[in-house]
């Protein structure tokens, strides 16, 4: 199914996408990162998704509340309230503490008439829960659909996500740490139509062959200046990075072949 109404291709260069926002300059999956992503001018903002103990979008990286909040132990043993004391800030600097994680509902709410945005769905260790449907309830809620990506390294997510919402746009990511197999069979069990690669994985011929396949072209998480260039001038449509300020830099003086 095409996506003709989807900002992520109808855009006449390379988006560039904040990886979990301006994570270099503010802590990660926090409203204080997305909105100086934004800030910057990034076109859009990349975040991760999970589900709190009561069933809440959550946004934040890692399983475990460890790295980056003042709490331990699993994201989904907690509910949002409980999730909501923590402070997501601090450990990144003192001048954000009292940030909090950020329910999908809060994200959209303060940016999604403003960018687009990037939803990966992180449920890799409950691969068959609700997240999906609560995911999409949320965009259709807030009526995002032409600002949404959905995104996963879970083909049975991005299945889920398909029954639910034709119309939404899904990447199928892949990664160095699967096992070779998995990034051999996925693209022919998941649904997708932007394949997200990681940086590692492209080769020179990539973009060439995803246009003739049809496929649209993401990859992550591409911070090396040079690297950057050849990308957005070898015709992804967008590309994730934890630096869109020196994404957008290098921009400027790149011819896009589509």
């Amino acid at each position: 199914m095409k996506h003709p109404s989807s900002l992520w291709w109808s855009a006449s260069r390379p988006l560039v996408i904040a990886h979990r926002g301006a994570c270099l300059r503010a802590p990660e999956d926090t409203l204080a990162a997305f909105r100086l992503a934004l800030e910057m001018g990034a076109d859009g903002i990349e975040l991760d998704a999970k589900l709190s103990a009561d069933g809440e979008v959550v946004i934040i990286h890692d399983p475990t509340l460890d790295r980056t909040t003042d709490g331990s132990g699993p994201v989904g043993a907690r509910t949002l309230q409980e999730l909501k004391a923590l402070d997501a800030g601090a450990s990144f600097s003192p001048e954000f503490a009292g940030e909090r994680i950020p329910t999908l509902d809060e994200v959209f709410d303060a940016l999604g008439g403003r960018c687009v945005i990037n939803v990966e769905m992180t449920n890799y260790a409950s691969p068959r829960d609700m997240l999906p449907h609560r995911v999409v309830a949320v965009v259709r809620r807030f009526q995002v659909e032409n600002r949404v990506l959905l995104s996963s390294f879970n083909p049975f997510a991005l299945r889920s996500a398909k029954r639910l919402a034709p119309d939404l746009p899904l990447g199928l990511l892949l990664g160095p740490g699967q096992p070779w197999w998995m990034r051999l069979v996925f693209p022919l069990i998941a649904p997708h139509e932007s394949l997200n690669l990681h940086d590692s994985l492209v080769r020179e011929e990539t973009p060439r062959r995803l246009r003739r396949a049809g496929r649209k072209f993401i990859p992550w998480t591409v911070n090396n200046a040079e690297r950057i260039r050849w990308l957005l001038s070898a015709g992804v449509d967008a590309i994730i990075t934890d630096a869109p300020d020196g994404a957008l830099e290098i921009r400027k003086d790149v011819v896009w072949h589509a």
